[in-house]
């Protein structure tokens, strides 16, 4: 089954991903520089201005998840954070250095264009066109019977159609698919806050579901004892 990771998760995890690879000497990260990457206005979409303590409770649920380890080096008892989400002794998930790369910038900055995907991972990996990418991609629509990513419905007035990772299921699709295109006009407050705002509603919603089903277990119970 495909991990599933929330708006925020994904962002964590897409930093970890990047960091590993841009600066290998600061990886591990800790809570605070996993901050600072959620937070960085560069290669980012959307924004996100999040507290050390929300990434905090992220860590906890990625933790839970067992897609992160914490990590303490000799002689310092300042914690950081690995993640286990592909690449590893324990993961099921396995990459090209491409493959990866186009993945990390999903998750980082959403749906994209195989022409902005091969100029946002030139740290990551390399590429000799966009025709590379394009063969990356379809690779990762159908990677070991798995599909990782898919090919959206071209905008109005754009030329090509974009990209975006499954990782976030089709909540996550409707979540991206709310983030302009970076050549739109449009508040920038809004644009880094309405994902946000999504992932609460959506997060809600699934609350509020679940207590559905439980209030309706405790109706069984309770019409169960009376009989």
């Amino acid at each position: 089954m495909l991990i599933q990771l929330t708006p925020i998760q994904a962002r964590l995890i897409g930093v970890l991903l990047e960091k590993e690879v841009t600066t290998p000497d600061q990886y591990p990260l800790s809570l605070n520089g996993l901050t600072l990457g959620c937070n960085q206005k560069s290669n980012r979409e959307p924004v996100m201005d999040l507290s050390e303590s929300e990434v905090q409770n992220v860590l906890d649920e990625l933790r839970d998840k067992k897609l992160i380890l914490e990590h303490t080096g000799t002689g310092s008892r300042v914690v950081k954070y690995k993640h286990r989400f592909c690449n590893t002794e324990f993961s099921d998930l396995k990459f090209s250095r491409q493959q990866l790369a186009i993945i990390c910038v999903m998750l980082l900055r959403g749906p994209q264009t195989p022409g902005e995907l091969r100029t946002r991972t030139n740290r990551l990996a390399d590429f000799e066109n966009v025709d590379e990418i394009e063969a990356t991609l379809n690779k990762l629509q159908d990677l070991n019977d798995e599909q990782l990513v898919v090919k959206l419905d071209r905008e109005p007035g754009k030329r090509d159609s974009r990209y975006a990772h499954l990782f976030s299921g089709e909540q996550g699709l409707l979540v991206a698919s709310q983030i302009p295109t970076s050549g739109n006009d449009i508040d920038q407050e809004t644009s880094s806050t309405t994902p946000l705002a999504l992932e609460r509603i959506l997060t809600l919603e699934q609350q509020v579901a679940e207590l559905t089903g439980q209030l309706a277990e405790l109706k069984e119970l309770v019409d169960i004892l009376s009989e």
